[in-house]
């Protein structure tokens, strides 16, 4: 069970003063498949924005998503996105969501607090839906996706170190124009970092929010 759960947006988690001091950290979301066996697939991308003082990712290293030319490993030797200062390891894309007996997340990140640049003072987390033509199905009907179709959207925070869950955050709003979901961020202040649920959506997927933080 959550430790702690935010229920609206705009409520604050202090990751620093959790678990001793939580350092390394790893971000799961999860939504459900869609229930139409028929599809279209709910395929969902996590990327993570890794933003300045400006409200901007410092280069393009620090934007972390499934295309990401820079690679890493993770413990289990699965290849992962990986930012330019070695802090996040981003998601393994999962193209269709996960069905209600489901364990675990649809998708992850691995976060190393002590290792984000100097430059970054917050990564916003964002979901966005894959559509057509970039979907691997090429199927039209994506294109009239939104949030406000998929169920059980959720990000959570966990301890990497003991798999603790410390915190959650399940979406509540409907959003029903929106192709895209910034969950929340991580923010520095006064030396430690915090969670802000945000629950912003909006139109466009994701070159919208490239263009917004590019």
């Amino acid at each position: 069970m959550a430790r702690f759960n935010l229920s609206k947006s705009g409520e604050r988690f202090n990751l620093s003063k959790s678990d001793g001091g939580l350092v390394n950290v790893r971000i799961g979301l999860g939504w459900q498949a869609n229930e139409d066996p028929n599809g279209p697939n709910f395929d969902l991308d996590v990327s993570a924005f890794m933003i300045d003082s400006n409200f901007k990712i410092p280069d393009d290293g620090f934007f972390v998503f499934y295309g990401c030319d820079n690679k890493g490993k993770d413990a289990e030797g699965n290849v992962r996105p990986l930012s330019q200062d070695g802090a996040m390891l981003g998601a393994v894309d999962e193209r269709e969501g996960s069905d209600d007996n489901a364990v675990g997340d649809t998708e992850d990140m691995i976060l190393d607090l002590s290792k984000v640049d100097s430059r970054v003072e917050q990564i916003i987390i964002a979901v966005t839906i894959c559509k057509y033509p970039n979907d691997d199905k090429r199927d039209r009907r994506t294109l009239a996706l939104n949030f406000g179709m998929v169920e059980g959207c959720y990000l959570r925070i966990m301890n990497e170190k003991t798999s603790d869950e410390i915190m959650r955050y399940t979406l509540s709003e409907n959003f029903k124009d929106e192709d895209a979901v910034e969950f929340g961020r991580l923010y520095r202040i006064g030396g430690e970092w915090e969670f802000e649920a945000l629950g912003r959506g909006s139109q466009g997927s994701l070159p919208t929010l490239i263009d917004q933080y590019t």
